[in-house]
């Protein structure tokens, strides 16, 4: 394993769980040594080359955008050997990001889980079922879908093309709604309510498992009803206590009302009213 981050110690954990055996790992920070030590312990960290250099199985988990270098570098020295299995774990990219070792006789793969990870022992758990978004050339297919269900996922094909939209509807979904919530916690904080996250627990998981089992017909409260003086009331409250929470308000107030009047959850004659109060929040931000 090359990059020794949030993801990699779990996915090689979870192949080592498989029968897989960790031979080496690359890491650099503290902290990245610190996550191999705990969830790959006894394997020896050595540099990246090393790493190309005894392993048949290369997990490249590194950020999205050192993976093109660290690529090409491991090309060009002559770090990779033919016939090697390199997978990369960036949901932005395809296998044609591989393209250099691809050259060089190393057998690509992109495998992305669509989880978030903690960087602790419990990501191994919650690989169980997670999805992986996989991409490979046609006759690697089934070696991509060997790994990802023996890392305990399940595999789902993603085209080169659709790498990028794939990684961003997974980036507005998750990463978005950490987001949105530590937002709101922090608001009913400031309310005074002791216990932000249990009053939220319940809403807000109820609120996901209804959105994926029924969309858009999920959508309630104020914006999807056309409650325009209760919007308004909202902007003005948020523009005392937290402005800097108006533009994500207002912006996801927008996009809820398009997509409830798309779907007649919102009557068009309170739509009016509703837009209106919302062009107006924009307006008086920007005063």
């Amino acid at each position: 394993m090359v990059g020794a981050g949030r993801v990699g110690p779990a996915l090689a954990a979870s192949l080592q769980l498989a029968g897989h055996r960790p031979v080496a790992v690359s890491a650099v920070s503290d902290a990245s040594v610190r996550r191999a030590a705990e969830l790959l312990p006894d394997v020896p960290v050595v540099s990246p080359a090393q790493v190309m250099e005894r392993a048949d199985l290369v997990l490249l988990t590194v950020p999205d955008d050192a993976l093109p270098g660290l690529v090409e570098g491991l090309a060009e020295t002559g770090a990779v050997r033919p016939g090697q299995l390199l997978v990369h774990t960036s949901g932005r990219y395809g296998a044609k990001v591989l393209d250099p070792a691809l050259r060089a006789g190393a057998l690509p793969l992109a495998l992305h889980p669509a989880m978030t990870f903690t960087g602790t022992p419990v990501d191994v758990q919650r690989l169980a079922g997670c999805s992986f978004g996989v991409t490979a050339r046609p006759e690697l297919r089934l070696a991509a879908e060997a790994l990802v269900i023996e890392m305990g996922g399940e595999p789902e094909w993603i085209a080169e093309e659709s790498r990028p939209l794939y990684h961003a509807a997974l980036a507005l979904g998750a990463n978005h709604l950490v987001t949105l919530v530590a937002e709101s916690m922090e608001l009913l904080r400031t309310a005074g309510v002791d216990a932000p996250d249990r009053m939220l627990g319940p809403l807000l998981g109820a609120a996901l498992d209804n959105a994926l089992r029924s969309g858009d017909a999920a959508l309630t409260g104020p914006v999807a009803r056309g409650d325009a003086g209760t919007v308004a009331a909202h902007v003005a409250e948020l523009r005392k206590h937290s402005p800097q929470s108006v533009p994500g308000y207002l912006a996801m107030a927008r996009a809820t009302a398009d997509r409830a009047l798309a779907h007649g959850l919102l009557k068009p004659e309170l739509a009016e009213d509703l837009l209106g109060v919302l062009g107006n929040g924009t307006e008086e931000g920007a005063r």
